[in-house]
């Protein structure tokens, strides 16, 4: 891929040369950054702003008109990132002393809850038919989604030497190379042996994975995404299943049963707090479910 077509701006195109030079970075990101960058010279030009004089109220001001304009928060917080570094990086050339995009914040961006399954919905899920040597792959490895709150990078990277069954437990390495090691529940347990029984039957010789594919190789995410997908419209799951729903239905149901935040922020490999914080949401609207389905103040009259 080529670098960035020249922008007609001295300033931003030796920005792009310094990214692409001695940031090394991708083409793409270079792009990307040059499109973010013409939106604030298209409103410069609209009012004789420029990029040596613009101050913090301007970048205000044209945060506030995208906003009202409807450009989404997630869009704006990343325009006003590219603005920050393009600022830091005059600054760094001494074209200027302040950075007029520093503590110029975007609207919030709103977060999506997750989906999940109740319980019920889950047990239903989980008990899948068949004892082929597919069949008892997929009990094992649907469980131990769920058992353990794993992300869908770290089931296909489990190897053999990871899990240890006699002791429950499980090593997964997650997002930053970083390792944890996890619980297993009895029934995921279960499922394993069944699987390891049968394992060799499909597993090609010294293959340490410890999910494989009909052709004995390591499981792809793509091969595990179409398996619960299918097996969930076996097993007539309410709406589309993913691994990653399996995930949210593990830190959800735990929370819900225990209340540790903290114990599930360090179950689910988050590195920061706010990530699991979302569970907290919904947690409480569940909570909020049972109050209104409960309470006397709180259930409609049938009739005025």
């Amino acid at each position: 891929m080529t670098s960035a077509p020249a922008s007609k701006d001295k300033l931003v195109d030796a920005f792009l040369r310094h990214l692409r030079l001695e940031q090394r970075l991708s083409p793409r990101t270079e792009e990307a950054y040059n499109r973010d960058l013409k939106d604030m010279a298209g409103w410069m030009q609209e009012h004789s702003r420029e990029w040596l004089n613009l101050s913090q109220a301007d970048v205000r001001a044209w945060s506030a008109q995208r906003h009202r304009q409807g450009l989404s928060a997630k869009t704006l917080q990343r325009r006003l990132a590219a603005l920050r570094t393009f600022y830091h990086y005059l600054k760094r050339e001494g074209h200027i002393r302040l950075n007029p995009a520093m503590g110029v914040r975007a609207p919030k961006v709103e977060r999506k809850l997750p989906s999940t399954l109740d319980v019920d919905q889950m047990k239903q899920l989980l008990e899948l038919p068949g004892n082929s040597p597919l069949d008892l792959r997929d009990q094992a490895m649907m469980e131990l989604l769920y058992s353990s709150g794993l992300r869908l990078a770290e089931l296909v990277s489990v190897d053999l030497g990871d899990l240890d069954l006699p002791d429950a437990m499980l090593e997964v390495t997650g997002k930053g190379s970083k390792t944890r090691r996890l619980p297993v529940g009895q029934k995921a347990c279960k499922a394993l042996q069944h699987w390891l029984d049968i394992r060799p039957q499909l597993a090609k010789d010294h293959e340490p994975a410890l999910f494989v594919s009909q052709r004995g190789k390591r499981l792809s995410p793509r091969s595990v995404q179409s398996r619960l997908a299918k097996r969930a419209q076996e097993q007539g799951a309410p709406h589309q299943v993913h691994p990653h729903l399996l995930r949210h239905s593990f830190a959800s149901h735990l929370l819900e049963s225990s209340g540790d935040l903290r114990a599930v922020q360090e179950l689910l490999g988050h590195a920061d707090i706010s990530t699991t914080q979302i569970y907290t949401h919904l947690d409480f609207q569940h909570l909020a479910q049972v109050y209104d389905q409960a309470h006397p103040r709180a259930r409609k009259k049938k009739t005025e």
